[in-house]
Formats: C-alpha cells, sequence, structure tokens
C-alpha cells in the first residue's frame, strides 16, 4: 500500500496509552509523518504531538487521516464515523488498522466516493496464501515472543533490525502486525488471515534469501494467551526461526483483556522451544527483552540483570539501553 503522507493521528475515545499503540508505533518510528493527532472527549492516549482538527490538519497539509487504535475485535464505534466521513469532505484519505474494513461503511463508502478519496484497510490483503508446509528455506530468522500482548515484541525487531544494519549485516523487519505495515509500508497482519493460512503467510513475509541474510520477524500475541495463541502458533511455525527473543513488561499481574495470569519467562522460553521444533528443529532463545519504562535507570539495570543471571541470556530494554548485547550474542552462535 502507498498510504500518502503525511498524517493526522486519530486517538478516538480509547481509555490508555495501549489502546493508541498503532498511532504510538508510527509516531515513535516515522514521526516525521505525523503532523498532529485528533482525539475526542475522555481520550486516555497522548502521542506528544500537537492537538489539530481536521480543518486545522488539512490547512497543514495532513494527506491521510489515520486510525491509530487498537480494540477488542477490531470494531469502528459508530460515534467515531462522522470524524472520519468530515476527513473524506476535507479531501484527506483515511487509513485504519480495524478488523472493521472502512468501505462497509455505508457513510464511509458514500463519501470517499463522492469526494473521490481513498480508503486503506491496513489489516487486511488481497494476497492470497498457500497453507504452511514446514520445508526448510535458506537464510537466518528471529522472531520475537512474548508473555502477553503489547509487550514490545515489534519495536524489539525494529531495534534489531536497526542495530543490525548499521553493523553492516543484511537484516529487514518483517511486519506481521497493522502498525508495523504502516511503519515500514510492507508486510501482513496476520490476526487477519484465515486460520489455516497463517503459517503459509509467514512461510510468505519471509522467504528463502542469502544464507547470512536475517529476518526480524515481528511476533504476536503469545502462546500462553487464551485469545490470541491460536495466531502466535501459525506464526512460529510459519516464521520457522533460528533463534527468538522473549519480550516482556514487568509490572502486570495478569494478562491483557482476560483474568489469568502472565507465564514465567522460563516458561514461555520452554514452550515456544518445544512448539517451535516442529518446523525449526534448531530453535534456541536468544535474549530477553523488557519495557522498563515503570522503572527508574538503577532498578531497570538492577532487574534486568537479575533475568540476565537467572536465565543465562542477554537482557536489555531495547529503547532504554538498545539491543547491542542481544546482537553481540546473534553474532557469537550464528557465525
Amino acid at each position: 500500500m502507498n498510504i500518502p503522507q503525511p498524517y493526522l493521528m486519530f486517538l478516538g475515545d480509547v481509555p490508555d496509552q495501549l489502546a493508541a499503540k498503532t498511532a504510538a508505533g508510527i509516531a515513535d518510528w516515522r514521526p516525521e509523518w505525523c503532523v498532529g493527532q485528533l482525539r475526542l472527549t475522555g481520550c486516555k492516549a497522548d502521542l506528544s504531538i500537537p492537538d489539530l482538527t481536521i480543518a486545522e490538519a488539512k490547512a497543514k497539509g495532513v494527506r491521510t487521516l489515520v486510525l491509530g487504535v487498537v480494540n477488542a475485535g477490531g470494531v469502528l464505534p459508530d460515534h467515531w464515523i462522522g470524524v472520519v466521513v468530515q476527513a473524506l469532505e476535507a479531501g484527506m484519505d483515511v487509513a485504519s488498522g480495524l478488523h472493521t474494513r472502512l468501505g462497509s461503511v455505508p457513510a464511509i463508502a458514500e463519501a470517499a466516493q463522492r469526494y473521490g478519496r481513498q480508503l486503506f484497510d491496513v489489516r487486511h490483503s488481497d494476497q492470497h496464501f498457500a497453507t504452511g508446509k514446514g520445508v526448510k528455506r535458506s537464510g537466518r530468522r528471529v522472531l520475537t515472543v512474548g508473555t502477553d500482548c503489547s509487550v514490545g515484541k515489534k519495536y524489539t525487531a525494529l531495534a534489531l533490525e536497526k542495530e543490525m544494519r548499521a553493523r553492516g549485516m543484511k537484516a529487514d523487519f518483517r511486519a506481521t502486525g497493522q502498525t508495523g505495515v504502516f511503519i515500514s509500508g510492507r508486510g501482513v497482519a496476520l490476526d487477519a488471515v484465515v486460520a489455516d493460512f497463517i503459517a503459509g503467510a509467514a512461510e510468505w513475509l519471509s522467504p528463502a534469501a542469502e544464507p547470512d541474510h536475517w529476518d526480524l520477524i515481528e511476533g504476536q500475541g503469545s502462546l500462553f494467551h487464551p485469545s490470541f495463541a491460536g495466531v502466535t502458533m501459525g506464526l512460529l511455525h510459519g516464521a520457522q526461526p533460528d533463534a527468538f527473543v522473549v519480550c516482556h513488561e514487568p509490572t502486570r499481574t495478569k494478562m491483557r483483556g482476560v483474568e489469568r495470569p502472565l507465564p514465567s519467562i522460563a516458561e514461555v522460553i520452554d514452550l515456544t522451544v518445544r512448539c517451535g521444533q516442529v518446523t525449526s528443529p534448531g530453535i534456541r532463545p536468544l535474549g530477553i527483552a523488557v519495557n522498563t519504562k515503570a522503572y527508574d535507570e538503577a532498578t531497570a539495570r538492577a532487574y534486568l540483570d537479575g533475568l540476565a543471571r537467572d536465565h543465562g541470556l542477554p537482557a536489555t530494554d531495547p529503547i532504554r539501553f538498545g539491543v547491542g548485547g542481544l546482537v553481540d550474542a546473534l553474532q557469537a552462535k550464528f557465525s
């Protein structure tokens, strides 16, 4: 998809910052594309960029309104439809990462046709995928996995790509969710793929490559999450990772959206290895990535040092402290 930039990020009236993680991810990794944000009354998310109306954004040259939110079921609330129509009337295109297709809403479809604007449903692909085959393919792959949803799998994969390229390594980020697709301009949102074809879509996304080329594959969900483990398993089998990084948010007491305690990092490592061996017999853990935003620096470093000792793996906060140690381990293990 070639979505015209720059963007106005629509946050609606989401209840917390995580519910705007698509918008936050785009703002963090493509800040030059984000002119401002549009928030409704009661919105609890903030990208720390200017608040703009549709008219103000148009005057500043915005070309696309991006619905940068996630919610249970990926639905488009009725009270957001008017904002989308206003953007179309103002001459903007509209892009969404929700499951609800923009064109399935009559008022939006009619306005887009009337004003000659484009609708981009980033979560949906016109690509047809085969079922996964599990056949070994050339090239190397790292998959980010998690103790829960929204724990930094995408940010870790992007940080790894950046560090590896800086070292002159052949590396590409492979997006498996709507935010990653917005950031990279390519990829497939696996949670919108029919279940039988998830592994095949992951194989398609990370094809055979040169022996020294690395794909950094964005993880989804968690093998332990009762809502999303199906997507996680299909991605694990299709990605056929040589190595994986466990991503974790240490302040949570239960998994996001369900009444279930978080698994331990050791449990995630063990289950990922056992399930991953189905298609990648040599799969092994590379390290641990932790979102330490809730900790001061001294506490964060002490926590990471403890994890490294307990698991015998490098542990870091990719945004706060970088991923140099993870890439060092990668080069040592696969040289």
